[in-house]
């Protein structure tokens, strides 16, 4: 397979990101007044919903305590018991609220931008496309708000009509560089009700993201492990909006968000800012994504 879809280059590695403007980022920053701020992240923490097998729960215990460090300074002389607590982490980047690297998805044997799968995936991390190029996130995120008073099914597809619906309600149009958040409702289940959190979920399918990309969204972030529709409809794929967002756009992924008190607030449109920790060459990245009004 050859893609031959990318719009900034052949070096180009990160995708959507080069819409994300000087001036995209000052009419963000100029939208705040009220200085109020939305968490929409969820906490990561051992207990937290994984979609197994391919992501491993997160593990963390204490690797240096007070007691131990408090007995080996003495050893040195230090007398005024300066005790240390130190963590050790085992995880995923892909459990609680993150973001997609553009090398986390192939299709076939290919990720974005004509990389090819075996010069790039080793067994250290991503070579290229690894979530330290994926910029700081400083734009205007807009809420599209489809889960009504409660919550949409699980397996219910999220079409380009129930977007286009969604806007109108809040009174937005889709810009270049803007992040879309959609909210589903079925994030009320996280860390709740795990078990049902992770038995299917209702999302977009590739028409939705289609029509998101096609308008110049940066990034899809959406209250669900997968922002995409669990299960498909179409019984033959698996994980096409992934592969459709990823692999051939270039458009990055936000999952697990929370964005109950958000909708609450009705605040539609409004600074985001999402900054990744540069893990090199991991395929994803905690964040701790806000949103200003």
């Amino acid at each position: 397979m050859i893609h031959s879809h990318a719009q900034w280059g052949p070096s180009d590695q990160i995708g959507a990101g080069n819409l994300l403007t000087v001036d995209k980022r000052l009419a963000a920053l100029a939208s705040v007044r009220q200085g109020r701020m939305y968490d929409v992240s969820h906490e990561i923490y051992m207990g937290a919903p994984y979609m197994a097998p391919n992501q491993t729960p997160f593990l963390m215990s204490i690797f240096g305590s007070w007691r131990d460090t408090i007995k080996r300074r003495r050893k040195t002389g230090a007398m005024n018991d300066a005790g240390t607590n130190l963590e050790r982490i085992e995880m995923t980047a892909h459990v609680g609220t993150h973001i997609d690297a553009l090398g986390h998805f192939s299709s076939g044997d290919m990720l974005y931008n004509g990389n090819a799968c075996v010069d790039v995936v080793t067994d250290w991390g991503l070579e290229r496309l690894g979530i330290e190029h994926a910029p700081p996130m400083i734009t205007r995120a807009v809420l599209f708000d489809v889960g009504g008073a409660s919550h949409l099914s699980p397996g219910q597809t999220v079409t380009p009509d129930d977007l286009k619906r969604a806007a109108d309600a809040g009174g937005f149009a889709v810009e270049p560089g803007d992040i879309a958040l959609i909210r589903t409702g079925w994030g009320r289940y996280f860390g709740v009700d795990n078990t049902r959190y992770l038995e299917g979920e209702p999302g977009i399918d590739v028409p939705a993201a289609k029509w998101l990309i096609d308008q110049g969204i940066v990034a899809i972030g959406a209250d669900n492990m997968a922002v995409e529709v669990l299960p498909n409809p179409n019984k033959s794929v698996m994980m096409p909006v992934h592969q459709f967002a990823l692999a051939e756009c270039g458009v990055y992924l936000i999952e697990n968000l929370a964005l109950e008190e958000l909708a609450a607030a009705r605040v539609y449109a409004a600074c985001f800012i999402l900054l990744a920790t540069k893990f090199r060459g991991a395929t994803g990245a905690p964040v701790r994504p806000i949103v200003m009004v």
